[in-house]
């Protein structure tokens, strides 16, 4: 028998501890996450840097090259974070809509594109990159955004087609850039090519005028 003044060991719970680091670094990656794109939203490219992004986060350099690699591992996360963009800011349904043509499938998206992107300074200061910037970042997170798109129009289509002989591909590549252009357009000067775009009447207006556009080309 041991004598009494031995030592108890207290078995130690190990999954609690593992559990413990699991959500420490979950709860970390999100801050340095969280972190980059608020700083790509306030400060762009041109500061946008390791140590930037630590102090942001509130946390040693070193857990960013831990985990995500390095800058451009992190770039390629907000990427991957901004393809849920379009699925968080762009539900998979019709909102009331009966979609009966293609110009209804579009229709319904640009509007939906033209809500979301007027409702967030992150893909703005981003939009406004691709024509500004030639980098790699920005061509990986126009690519994150440019999948998903066409991800929602192949989810939702089921059996609609565009009419014959419209490249379909190139109009809507117009859309998209038409609705960009003048949400960047209304952020700078709260007008573009003379629409006002300062109130809700005048937005109801672009809306109306968006939408002949689209049912222009796909009836």
């Amino acid at each position: 028998m041991a004598p009494a003044s031995a030592a108890v060991k207290i078995p130690v719970e190990m999954p609690v501890v593992v559990e413990k680091r699991v959500r420490n670094r979950a709860a970390t990656e999100k801050a340095i996450l969280d972190a980059a794109k608020r700083l790509l939203a306030e400060e762009g490219f041109q500061n946008f840097g390791i140590n930037a992004v630590a102090r942001g986060a509130g946390c040693d350099k070193q857990l960013i090259y831990r985990y995500y690699g390095g800058l451009n591992g992190l770039v390629e996360a907000i990427g991957t974070d901004l393809g849920s963009w379009v699925t968080d800011r762009i539900p998979d349904d019709t909102g009331g809509m009966f979609l009966l043509t293609y110009g209804d499938l579009m229709e319904r998206l640009s509007m939906l594109f033209l809500d979301a992107l007027r409702a967030d300074p992150l893909m703005r200061r981003i939009v406004a990159w691709e024509v500004s910037e030639s980098s790699e970042q920005v061509r990986r997170l126009s690519e994150a955004r440019s999948k998903a798109l066409a991800g929602w129009i192949e989810r939702m289509r089921g059996s609609l087609v565009p009419p014959k002989g419209v490249d379909a591909q190139a109009v809507n590549a117009m859309i998209f850039a038409a609705i960009q252009h003048i949400v960047l357009a209304s952020a700078v000067s709260d007008q573009c090519a003379g629409l006002p775009l300062k109130n809700g009447k005048d937005w109801e207006k672009a809306a109306i005028a968006l939408k002949r556009i689209v049912r222009g080309v796909y009836g």
